[in-house]
């Protein structure tokens, strides 16, 4: 089945849309949970979410590219699992590591609530991200987007881990650098 039959078993409020989006994506959202919480159960739970969460947006919201549509809903419900896990206990993993080295490029959250729209930030680094050479845009995506452990990165790419750290080092430097041109904090 394809993306657009499966949007329409949603838009028609056809139970099978849940089957077909298992069936075609399900592999997909899984690894994407599990690479930000690391446990099946939980990973397992937000796939589940996915679904309920994509039958209750489609209609008034028709995806333009379904996969990462998916990938998007699964991403935030796995996010917001792991905060909730976190604030019950303390953890270790890579989210707190992907947090840390992203918090130098973002300025603080009540900074750019108070300077601008949300969605023109998200539009900014959006575009920051198509403009890098593919091999940048590849492992930023995997590390920040993904949740990827460095050496899941490194192996991926045949790279060193050092190699890859020192490469997402200086792609954060110049997205904070492109950030601060933009206005969105001062160096």
């Amino acid at each position: 089945m394809n993306d657009y039959e499966i949007i329409e078993l949603y838009c028609n409020k056809d139970p099978r849309a849940i089957s077909a989006s298992m069936n075609q994506y399900g592999a997909y959202c899984f690894s994407i949970a599990h690479g930000i919480l690391g446990n099946d159960e939980d990973s397992e739970e937000c796939v589940n979410d996915t679904w309920l969460r994509a039958w209750n947006t489609i209609p008034p919201t028709i995806p333009m590219v379904l996969k990462i549509f998916f990938a998007k809903i699964t991403r935030n419900l796995s996010f917001d699992k792991y905060k909730a896990t976190k604030t019950k206990k303390r953890g270790g993993g890579d989210i707190p590591l992907v947090l840390e080295e992203l918090a130098e490029c973002i300025a603080d959250e009540s900074d750019v609530e108070g300077q601008v729209d949300a969605n023109e930030l998200g539009r900014v680094i959006n575009q920051f991200i198509e403009d890098l050479p593919e091999r940048e845009r590849n492992l930023f995506i995997r590390r920040y987007f993904f949740s990827e452990p460095m050496k899941v990165i490194a192996d991926r790419y045949d790279m060193r881990e050092n190699a890859a750290t020192v490469t997402l080092s200086r792609v954060r430097k110049k997205l904070r650098e492109h950030l601060s041109k933009e206005g969105y904090f001062n160096e």
